[in-house]
């Protein structure tokens, strides 16, 4: 059977950088060029959902969305919304058979393992994005990052610089794990607000 990953402590980690997420950078920058904070912390709802549906082995079609078709968005109950999102997702990936055999996500069909780490991986670049633009402080566990890196690093055979995300960014080899992940996933480590004016 494969490895299971605890999600708990990432979306401890998450629902706690969005509990200190104020009003007024609801429409600030993010990492992520096209987002506003709003429309990432409406992602962040989305995949929690979504990704607790692959691991339920729920596939309706909303898992047959490509989530970049839109820019999503929070509704007015967000605030209570994401943290109970969250708790599903670790709840559903607890359970061995969302481990085993295939699912769907974002319209791909997948091992169930792999949608596990793809979900971790989000968690994880996607509460990076979310405390870089609220200011806040961010270390992920060991164990959450060493998921994302492994996701993320591209295959030697055939390495085009690029990652899931796009573009790598050269981070120095002895920097962070976080530094590491976030330059794979194709963002600046020293990405803050001001950068984005």
């Amino acid at each position: 059977m494969t490895d299971m990953i605890d999600f708990a402590p990432q979306a401890r980690l998450v629902a706690r950088v969005a509990e200190g997420v104020t009003d007024e950078q609801l429409s600030g920058p993010t990492p992520c060029p096209e987002y506003q904070v709003r429309h990432l912390l409406g992602h962040l709802a989305g995949l929690s959902a979504a990704f607790r549906d692959a691991a339920r082995k729920d596939l309706g079609p909303h898992l047959d969305r490509n989530p970049g078709d839109t820019v999503p968005d929070v509704g007015p109950e967000w605030r209570a919304a994401l943290p109970k999102l969250l708790d599903e997702l670790v709840e559903a990936w607890r359970d061995p058979a969302a481990w085993e055999g295939m699912t769907r996500a974002g319209g791909i069909d997948l091992p169930g393992a792999v949608a596990g780490a793809v979900a971790m991986d989000e968690l994880v670049v996607h509460g990076w994005d979310l405390a870089r633009a609220a200011g806040q402080a961010y270390a992920p566990d060991g164990a959450s990052l060493e998921v994302a890196e492994a996701l993320l690093t591209p295959e030697e055979d055939g390495a085009s610089g690029d990652s899931l995300f796009g573009a790598v960014v050269p981070v120095p080899g002895d920097a962070p794990l976080l530094d590491r992940v976030i330059g794979l996933s194709g963002r600046d480590p020293g990405w803050t607000p001001g950068a984005s004016a």
